[in-house]
């Protein structure tokens, strides 16, 4: 079970499992949303790129960072809904990159009703050598502890 509302604390932060990112995950996703910018799909486009190489789709890490955050189990069973988000891209992601998923309780608000109350996440995406390539603010509605 995932933690409920009141036991979320403003500062506290949580680090999901590792994930490296593989060829699969960027051809999935090209076929997938139907994004085949060179970019992403041709080796030798992206040679000439100031990547040198292709890189991840930015809603495929964003996507991919959805996954990670839930192994953390914080929401399991008490998250309402998401919602909304901003996101940003900060670098690229590319195959064999390892990344991973920190995330910090950044604001917290009751709401009107007794049973649930709203959590502003800052959540980044850092990958092996501790560059941020992602990063934005995630809201969600989360149960309220339930009265004993």
């Amino acid at each position: 079970m995932g933690r409920y509302f009141e036991e979320l604390q403003v500062g506290e932060c949580y680090e999901s499992p590792r994930r490296t990112i593989t060829e699969a995950d960027l051809t999935i996703f090209a076929g997938f949303s139907g994004d085949y910018n060179p970019m992403h799909t041709d080796e030798e486009f992206a040679k000439a790129t100031p990547f040198k190489t292709r890189i991840l789709h930015g809603p495929a890490g964003l996507a991919i960072a959805t996954g990670l955050e839930s192994r953390l189990g914080l929401k399991d069973g008490t998250a309402l809904a998401m919602l909304g988000l901003t996101w940003e891209f900060q670098a690229p992601v590319k195959v064999h990159d390892t990344i991973r998923v920190v995330e910090r309780v950044k604001a917290k608000r009751e709401t009107s009703k007794p049973d649930r109350g709203i959590v502003t996440f800052a959540v980044e995406v850092v990958n092996q050598d501790g560059v941020v390539c992602q990063s934005g603010d995630w809201k969600v509605m989360m149960k309220r502890r339930p009265p004993a």
